[in-house]
């Protein structure tokens, strides 16, 4: 009998891969678990590697996989013990074949540890796994998914960014487990997402009706954000968080942009992370002569992130698409003016406080940089309408409490 009319819920919070420092869905598990702890519910995290960190009074039970994403021992061969268990087999030999079962052996797993516990949860949120094994565990309790945004503008953009008929092919068979998501997704009686933007967007490309979506802001990091005003600004310095390969992400066209700003003034970028080796923002970096103007931090503690921000006169935030665009968000609660695209939900994140610009466009990124380089009065109205507009619409407490809402509107649903 569900008892959280009287004393919380029991929430199961399954998750395949959830690092907290690299990654949006890594954010959204470990704060989004904190906060409905804060509120008095039960939480137990059921999550892959890496380790989520959750700090409060959360349960975290790490399943064991094979792990062969990880950048210590990449693609591994497994052990024959290990490939005894049917499950590790059918992953292996995915991978082996250039696909990606992550999503559907992790929900598998979940489903094997969660037999015979139906009875410890209330409700069982996914986050964008998007399983087979929902579909069994929604005929037993109730469940619901957050769908962060829709893969398939993942792998069109990827697909599009290549002229290799090769590496074609080897996008879509990476990419091959939408299909199954967009399944799982549609037999789904509710799901959860993070903005207008993606909501309209999964409803679309997956062909679900609108009616079916929650859609729940995220909430921003405040304690591991927030301004360093004594901080020393450094003229012309530009810092970006994002240093993947990854087309999605508008690395290059930013990279583009600097080049014509360096022929006009003075301006130096610094990305947060390390560039693939011998991959194409690295091979663009050398090839535009950018070396000397750009600083590549690897992997770096907040203490450090902050001070980042503090020294820079400006955000950019290329991406082609976000379905949330928590660089926005933590870049605006460390009181820096940015400088974003339309891609999906930035323009909901930014508001009216903030630069925007067209996707993939690398001269209205230039032209927006110089001009907000040159005008310290707009840097400082831009700086504090940002901070402004976090403190007060984007906190993990107000998307906890809106989520905890419609877990219970889902719970009564489904008895």
């Amino acid at each position: 009998m569900n008892t959280y009319y009287k004393t919380g819920l029991k929430i199961g919070l399954i998750s395949y891969r959830s690092n907290p420092h690299c990654g949006g869905q890594g954010v959204y598990v470990r704060h989004l678990s904190h906060g409905l702890s804060d509120l008095g519910h039960r939480v137990e995290v059921i999550a892959g590697p890496p380790d989520p960190q959750v700090n409060g009074k959360e349960i975290l039970t790490m399943l064991e996989t094979l792990d062969l994403y990880n950048p210590d021992s990449l693609f591994r061969t497994p052990s024959i013990n290990e490939l005894k268990d049917p499950i590790n087999l059918l992953e292996w030999l995915d991978v082996s074949l250039m696909g990606y079962p992550e999503p559907m052996t992790f929900g598998m797993r979940a489903k094997r540890y969660l037999k015979g516990k139906e009875s410890h949860f209330d409700i069982i949120h996914d986050n964008q796994s998007l399983s087979y094994a929902l579909l069994s565990l929604q005929k037993r309790l109730p469940v619901t998914a957050t769908i962060h945004h829709p893969m398939t503008v993942d792998r069109r953009l990827a697909i599009q960014s290549t002229r290799s008929f090769l590496k074609k092919i080897k996008a879509m068979r990476w990419y091959s487990f939408i299909g199954m998501q967009k399944q799982v997704a549609r037999r789904l009686k509710t799901i959860i997402t993070v903005s207008e933007s993606s909501k309209k967007d999964v409803a679309k490309e997956f062909k679900i009706p609108e009616s079916k979506f929650k859609t729940i802001p995220i909430g921003i990091d405040t304690e591991n954000f927030y301004p360093l005003d004594h901080v020393r600004k450094i003229p012309g310095r530009i810092i970006v968080t994002n240093s993947a390969d990854t087309p999605l992400k508008g690395l290059y066209h930013l990279l583009s942009a600097l080049e014509n700003i360096l022929k006009k003034g003075k301006a130096s970028l610094t990305i947060i992370g390390t560039p693939k080796k011998n991959g194409g923002i690295e091979k663009l970096v050398k090839n535009l002569d950018l070396g000397n103007y750009i600083e590549f931090t690897g992997r770096i503690d907040h203490t450090r992130f902050v001070r980042e921000y503090a020294k820079a006169c400006i955000a950019v935030v290329p991406s082609l698409y976000e379905g949330f665009g928590l660089p926005v968000g933590e870049a605006m609660a460390c009181r820096i003016p940015v400088i974003a695209t339309t891609g999906g939900a930035l323009p909901e994140v930014a508001g009216d406080a903030a630069k925007l610009v067209p996707p993939g466009d690398a001269l209205a990124l230039e032209k927006a940089i110089i001009e907000l380089l040159e005008d310290p009065v707009q840097r400082e109205m831009l700086a504090q309408k940002g901070y402004d507009r976090v403190m007060s619409e984007f906190t993990w407490e107000k998307t906890a409490i809106k989520t905890a809402e419609a877990y219970k509107e889902i719970i009564h649903d489904y008895h």
